[in-house]
């Protein structure tokens, strides 16, 4: 199993590595409640993810979630294909449509 990476830029914008799982998650949160969004515009790059599960993509709808509570738009950048499917599945597209800027080819 990967460790997984939470990289925050000099600019604010996000950056996940690894798998992005139940196993993940519980020790991402904390560094979530933490983010503070500095500018009305954020890009969280998931370009880096290598597997995602339930768990993961409910924690990256907390994260457009926790965004917004700060005024803040962010935009997820190489979403892998299998969180699309994820999306679509669990019926979720309509909430995520307007925070998502490509999917991984």
């Amino acid at each position: 199993m990967s460790q997984t990476q939470w990289h925050v830029d000099g600019n604010g914008d996000l950056s996940l590595a690894g798998a992005l799982d139940r196993h993940s998650v519980a020790t991402l949160w904390p560094k979530l409640q933490a983010w503070v969004c500095r500018t009305n515009d954020a890009n969280c790059d998931l370009g880096g993810i290598e597997r995602v599960d339930s768990a993961g993509m409910a924690f990256l709808i907390h994260l457009i979630e926790h965004a917004k509570r700060q005024n803040c738009h962010i935009m997820l950048r190489f979403v892998p294909t299998q969180l699309g499917t994820l999306f679509q599945l669990s019926n979720v597209e309509s909430l995520v449509a307007d925070h998502i800027q490509n999917y991984q080819r």
